[in-house]
Parts: structure tokens; sequence; C-alpha cells
């Protein structure tokens, strides 16, 4: 299990998710793949990240070939907040949103096609 973080990344975690979940689940090279032909500004971090988590890989020594994105989550970090002047005298807040995002990479399982008779399962 091989892990890679990146905190107060400032952009709002709900436009980070929809790059996240195009990319959850896949191989690590399609994933890259998808990143490099997607027209949102998440991609170039998310790639970092993605390369940062192989890096940590090759220094534990793992095979990464067969590497698969396991788990990218998405979380809020710190809301900055900012005042807008508006009429009157009054002012509106501006949430600036940042994203925590986790990453964990996992070997890929390979299926085994083993199936059980019915007479296995009566027997037992």
């Amino acid at each position: 299990m091989i892990t890679a973080s990146l905190n107060n990344y400032r952009q709002s975690p709900r436009k980070v998710r929809v790059v996240a979940t195009l990319i959850k689940g896949k191989k690590v090279a399609d994933a890259l793949n998808t990143l490099m032909f997607l027209n949102k500004r998440a991609t170039d971090p998310l790639a970092k990240l993605i390369n940062s988590a192989l890096a940590n890989a090759k220094n534990l020594s793992v095979p990464t070939e067969n590497l698969v994105i396991k788990e990218l989550r998405v979380d809020g970090g710190q809301v900055l907040k900012r005042r807008m002047p508006r009429a009157r005298g009054t002012a509106y807040t501006i949430h600036k949103r940042t994203s925590h995002i986790q990453l964990v990479l996992g070997e890929k399982q390979v299926k085994s096609k083993t199936r059980s008779t019915k007479s296995e399962k009566n027997d037992k």
C-alpha cells in the first residue's frame, strides 16, 4: 500500500472531485493518460501526486507495472475568508476553499476462476 498526499491545494474540493472520480480505480498508466487529455485545472496537481506515489513505490522497491489507484480521497481543507465591499457600506464574505487530497496505490488483485459445484456445496 503506497500513499501520497497533497494538502491545502487552492481549489475547491467540488471541482477536484470531478477529476478524481474519473481516474479512481484505473491503472496508473491509464490514469496519467486520462489526465493528459483532460482540460481541467486539477489535472496537473493530480498527475504530480500520482508521479510522487510512483516514486514512493520505487523507493520501497515495489514493482510499478500492476499498480492501481485504490483510493483517491478529496476532502475540504481550510477555508480562507475574504470580504467584498458592497453597497451602503456592507460587505459580503467570500470563501476561498482549499482541498486535501489523499492517494493510495495498491496492486491489482488477480481474480481466480475457481467455481464450486453443487455437490461441494451440499457436502459442507
